[in-house]
């Protein structure tokens, strides 16, 4: 998760731009930098690795300037190094920026042409380009940076500094958070309360589509109509507390919130965004080419998460996939001779039964993977190759965007073996990179549909029951959405394959049992219709999520759809989560449980 602040003050600002991004380390980072604007003069220093690089090259080179914006750094487009390090310099404009440019080879593509010349491997530096294009065309700073939100699609925050304003910062949020710190005669940026909190206790959030201007005494914001707007002020508790909620209700809230953000960070780990080719990560040595045969491994949501995996590697990679609940698998002494990679998934690194499993696997002479969210963790460590999603600290016991950023790294993982395989050309791969570069986008789309999904939580609330209903991809989300329910509302839920309906669980069926069926349109819809159709023959409330094409095709059942964006199928799992999220953290708050803390539940079960 990137980090970003900006200052505008009166004071230096340098030593205040370190000092925050020191507090966004959590986040995690490869490299750093800032700058500032001192005489009408754009300057900087960026260093690869930890902060104390950035400090050491300060120390021998101090800046000046009362105006700055600084950047902690994970990989996406580029390797991490010097040159690829935030803030992105171009013909007087600066620039630093969370997320992806999803359109940015073409945007490349045409300022080259125009003969702009790129100094680095990232996204980012189309961003500063483009704007000092325009600015060269004519335009004034804000026409400027209205021309660039219209030309740029994905998910981003932005910060960016004009060589001939030393009096403003201008900020735009597309999906990752940017909160706005007012203080007295100064004012800040920053990608969390917690960067701004050494310096002021009262922020602003911009919201989804909302852009800024930011000046010594205050904040001009402006929404995606370009409409001036008020966001209201709050106190921040992140003098209290090193990770703050921010302007949601709950961490789960937040983190859901998040993803757009830490999926795309996750995504630059497996996928070369400039080159458009799948990788194994830095430091695990991870080869898929004579593997015949995998065995996953893991507990509650990351087993679900590997129950997609098994989709993902079957379908991508063509190779036969075990899959068994952790707990359970060094139990069944299940035969390991034709096995030749044991692959583990746990968000803490330190599950019980998924290290007691892969110690098993290890054991028995298998070469084994884990796909972790902390990187120090004993199950990173003892595992022959650690695979890293990179989702930063998750506070709320149930798991969201550390699930996604598993769906991630498995897709990742499973088109690069069909590509070391020979199953996947180079123009396959490059179809699947490209679909998955659209992740960060679409799920901020789908958090788009809170305020229906809201609504709806009020009548899921009078229930005691819901089923879950999913085909292909679908059917570990319908039971990853069942799970999300029961964990913080306390609703009995179940999750099946549709196709399983009327081998028992039809019996269920009556007006008191919503049924919530997961169905992009795709090529098992219609048998999920018929599915919808034999719940509503019995009277059943049908929730139904899907798309434009699932919606016209399923018009003739009474449903209730929550419509999401079309998408490569690659990408469903992953997109389709988030609304079962909202859903179930939603009706928890109607019914008034401790979402972040649900009964009886541990963030990391590390016993049996």
């Amino acid at each position: 998760m990137c980090g970003i602040i900006g200052i505008v003050s009166r004071e230096p600002v340098a030593l205040r731009l370190v000092e925050a991004l020191k507090r966004l380390e959590y986040r995690g980072y490869d490299s750093a930098g800032i700058a500032t604007l001192d005489g009408g003069t754009l300057d900087r220093r960026r260093a690869e690795g930890k902060l104390r690089n950035l400090e050491a090259r300060l120390a021998d080179d101090p800046m000046a300037g009362t105006i700055g914006i600084g950047h902690t750094r994970w990989a996406t487009h580029g390797v991490p190094n010097e040159t690829n390090a935030h803030p992105h310099f171009a013909d007087g404009v600066a620039v630093v920026h969370n997320g992806i440019i999803e359109n940015f080879a073409e945007l490349k593509r045409d300022l080259q042409a125009e003969g702009a010349h790129f100094a680095s491997q990232t996204d980012t530096e189309v961003v500063a380009h483009l704007l000092a294009r325009y600015r060269n065309g004519g335009a004034g700073r804000r026409e400027a940076m209205e021309k660039l939100l219209k030309s740029i699609t994905g998910a981003y925050a932005l910060a960016v500094m004009f060589e001939d304003d030393p009096s403003t910062v201008m900020a735009a949020r597309s999906g990752p958070p940017l909160a706005i710190g007012y203080g007295e005669g100064e004012m800040f940026l920053g990608s969390d309360a917690i960067a701004l909190s050494p310096f002021t206790d009262e922020v602003s959030y911009l919201e989804d589509g909302d852009w800024a201007v930011i000046g010594r005494e205050g904040a001009q914001i402006f929404d995606a109509d370009n409409r001036p707007v008020e966001r209201p002020r709050r106190r921040s508790v992140g003098k209290q507390h090193y990770v703050d909620k921010g302007n949601h209700r709950h961490f789960m809230q937040k983190e859901i919130y998040e993803q757009p953000e830490v999926i795309g960070h996750t995504l630059g780990a497996f996928v070369d965004m400039t080159t458009g080719r799948t990788r194994i990560p830095a430091g695990a040595e991870l080869d898929f080419t004579d593997v015949r045969r995998m065995a996953i491994s893991a507990c509650g949501t990351g087993f679900y998460a590997g129950m997609v995996g098994r989709y993902y590697f079957e379908r991508y990679g063509r190779i036969a996939c075990d899959l068994d609940v952790a707990s359970e698998f060094r139990y069944r002494e299940s035969p390991l001779s034709d096995v030749d990679l044991s692959l583990f998934v746990s968000q803490s690194g330190e599950t019980a039964d998924t290290l007691a499993s892969l110690r098993y696997a290890k054991a028995e002479g298998l070469k084994t993977a884990a796909i972790v969210n902390v990187q120090g963790s004993t199950i990173a460590r003892e595992a022959d190759a650690a695979l890293p999603t990179l989702a930063g600290p998750e506070i709320g016991v149930a798991s969201t965007k550390a699930f996604t950023c598993q769906l991630t790294a498995l897709a990742a993982l499973s088109v690069r073996a069909g590509v070391q395989r020979g199953v996947l050309s180079a123009e396959q791969e490059s179809e699947l990179t490209q679909a998955l570069a659209e992740a960060p986008r679409m799920v901020n789309a789908a958090l788009h549909v809170e305020h229906e999904i809201e609504a709806l939580a009020r009548e899921m609330a009078t229930y005691r029951h819901a089923l879950f209903l999913g085909r292909g991809f679908s059917f570990p989300l319908a039971m990853e959405g069942a799970l999300k329910l029961k964990e913080i509302s306390y609703i009995h839920a179940e999750g099946y394959a549709a196709g399983e309906l009327k081998h028992g669980p039809i019996a269920l069926i009556d007006e008191t049992m919503p049924v919530i069926v997961v169905a992009p349109y795709d090529r098992v819809f219609e048998k999920t219709v018929s599915n919808m159709q034999e719940v509503a023959a019995r009277g059943g409330r049908i929730i139904l999520f899907t798309d434009e094409r699932g919606a016209d095709a399923g018009k003739g059942v009474n449903a209730h759809t929550i419509l999401l964006p079309e998408m490569p199928e690659i990408l469903t799992p992953i997109v389709y989560s988030v609304p079962l999220q909202l859903l179930a953290y939603h009706t928890a708050v109607q019914m008034g449980t401790d979402v972040d803390q649900p009964r009886n539940l541990a963030k990391s079960v590390t016993v049996e």
